[in-house]
C-alpha cells in the first residue's frame, strides 16, 4: 500500500460522493429526499467498504480500478456516453422528485436497494475471481484467460453484474423517467464489449478457444 493510491483513493470516493451529491440534490431543491440518500448510502458504503479490502488485500487491483482513462478512441466514447448518462439520469430524478412528475410504488426503492446489494456481492467475486480486471481495455503482462465460476457462466460477468447495478440505481430513486434514460446503458456496452472481444481474441492466449466453450456474452441463453 502506498500513501499516493491511498489518497487518490479517499479523492476519488469523495469527489465522487459530492458530485452524485450536486447531481441528486441540486435538481431536487432539497436534501429532503429520502430516495437521494437511499442511493447515496447504498452505493457508497459497500464502495468504501470494498476500497479498504482492496487497499490492504491487491492494492494492484485497487489501482487498476481506479484508471479509467482509455486510449481507444471508441472506448473514449462509450466512457463519455455512460458519463452523460448519469448526468441525465440522475438529473431527471431529482427533478421528478421536485415536481411529482412519475414516481414508482414506495416500496420498489427499497426492493432496488436489495436486488443492488446483492448484485454488489457478485461483483466483488467477480473481481476476486479475475485479478486481471482494470477500468480500461487492455491486455497485462502473464495475463490468462478466467473460466472458471462465473466465467464459465458468461464471457464478461462484470458487465452484467453492472448493467444490474445501474439498473437498479433509478428504481432506488423512483423515477421512471430516470430509468428509461438508464436502459440506454446495456446498449452503449453492448459495442464496449464487441471491440473489447476483438481485442482480447487478438493478444490473449486462449481467449479464442473460451469463446468456443462459454458462448454467451451477458445472459445465458439470451447474448
Amino acid at each position: 500500500m502506498t500513501i499516493k493510491l491511498f489518497c487518490n483513493a479517499i479523492i476519488k470516493f469523495v469527489l465522487g460522493i459530492i458530485l452524485v451529491g450536486l447531481l441528486l440534490f441540486l435538481p431536487a431543491g432539497t436534501v429532503q429526499y429520502p430516495n437521494g440518500w437511499l442511493l447515496m448510502g447504498v452505493l457508497f458504503v459497500p464502495m468504501f467498504v470494498a476500497g479498504i479490502v482492496m487497499m490492504f488485500k491487491n492494492p494492484q487491483l485497487l489501482s487498476k480500478r481506479l484508471n479509467a482513462k482509455e486510449q481507444q478512441s471508441e472506448q473514449s466514447l462509450v466512457i463519455k456516453l455512460s458519463g452523460l448518462m448519469f448526468v441525465v439520469g440522475f438529473v431527471l430524478a431529482g427533478l421528478d422528485f421536485r415536481f411529482g412528475w412519475l414516481s414508482l410504488p414506495k416500496t420498489v426503492p427499497y426492493i432496488a436497494a436489495a436486488i443492488f446489494l446483492i448484485a454488489y456481492l457478485l461483483y466483488a467475486e467477480v473481481l476476486r475471481e479475475n485479478t486481471y480486471l482494470s477500468r480500461t481495455i487492455e491486455v497485462q503482462e502473464n495475463q490468462k484467460v478466467i473460466d472458471t465460476g462465473l466465467y464459465g457462466i458468461v464471457r464478461h460477468p462484470m458487465y452484467s453484474v453492472t448493467i444490474i447495478l445501474f439498473l437498479t440505481m433509478p428504481l432506488m430513486l423512483g423515477s421512471i423517467l430516470s430509468f428509461v434514460v438508464f436502459l440506454f446503458y446495456p446498449l452503449i456496452f453492448a459495442k464496449r464489449i464487441k471491440n473489447e472481444e476483438q481485442v482480447l481474441e487478438t493478444e490473449l492466449d486462449g481467449y479464442a478457444d473460451y469463446k468456443k466453450k462459454v458462448k454467451y456474452r451477458l445472459i445465458p441463453y439470451i447474448w
